[in-house]
């Protein structure tokens, strides 16, 4: 084993893929929508594709590799249940007497949290951003990019598929679900950096004297 794939144990390695596809086969069994499933299960599929053809070229930290997942499974749950559907939060909603199940909320959260710690590692190890007021900056910017991205699918899915969509917008009849969505994305990457940034400076820092990387 060379000192790059000391890094990461293959014990660790097994682990990650057995969550990821035990949850996966787990989310495809009766789906309740086979369609929607797919749709949310995809960007899950797509990023373990690109994991594993950068993976001798790029490896990233461990924290960011669990953060992956904890986004996969977040994406496999939506697309068994549906992020309308999914029971721990109608059952909060039943609860907490709310006008909808607020699951995709969280969905959105993730999509602005776990990619700004990505982004931020891609930066700092492949740009001359490197830290300060300005990385923070271009990271939240580019994780708002991706949700706007990600709301411009939602459109054109709906568009082409019709009604087959309806589970995957997930609007639950709230007017500005677009909009919040994008703000929740938002919020999550201003937490991500604002929570995570020291503890992902000390893990690049383990991870970068690892590999005699001087960025």
């Amino acid at each position: 084993m060379d000192e790059e794939s000391a890094t990461i144990p293959s014990k660790l390695i097994f682990l990650w893929l057995f969550l990821f596809f035990f949850v996966l086969i787990w989310s495809a069994i009766h789906p309740h929508d086979l369609f929607t499933w797919f749709l949310e299960v995809l960007p899950a599929l797509l990023g373990l594709a690109v994991l594993a053809i950068t993976f001798r070229s790029f490896r990233f930290t461990r924290m960011v590799y669990w953060l992956m997942l904890i986004h996969s499974i977040i994406l496999m749950i939506g697309g068994h249940y549906t992020y309308a559907e999914v029971p721990l939060f109608n059952w909060l909603r039943d609860v907490f007497h709310m006008s909808r199940n607020n699951y995709d909320k969280v969905g959105h959260f993730a999509q602005g949290f776990i990619p700004a710690i990505i982004t931020r590692e891609i930066l700092i190890r492949k740009s001359p951003v490197k830290n300060g007021k300005w990385l923070f900056f271009i990271v939240v910017c580019i994780c708002l990019a991706l949700s706007v991205i990600y709301e411009f699918i939602e459109w054109w899915v709906s568009v082409v598929t019709g009604t087959a969509a309806e589970s995957f917008l997930g609007t639950q009849g709230y007017v500005w679900d677009t909009q919040s969505d994008m703000f929740m994305a938002l919020v999550g990457a201003i937490a991500a950096l604002s929570l995570l940034s020291k503890l992902h400076d000390r893990e690049l820092s383990l991870h970068l004297t690892s590999h005699n990387d001087p960025r």
